[in-house]
């Protein structure tokens, strides 16, 4: 937070990381590899359709 010069900065960056961050985590261990590359190519098509 020290990086933050406004409390507005900051609650904006995380609001778009936590974004981020949701689509792009996925717990590996609890999946199997096949459906892991599945959901993973799926985020990454959404991500590029929304950075379009």
């Amino acid at each position: 937070m020290a990086r933050f010069r406004d409390i507005k900065t900051l609650q904006k960056f995380a609001a778009v990381h936590a974004s981020v961050h949701n689509l792009f985590s996925q717990d590996r261990h609890l999946n199997r590899r096949d459906a892991f590359r599945q959901n993973r190519s799926a985020a990454l098509a959404e991500w590029r359709q929304l950075a379009a």
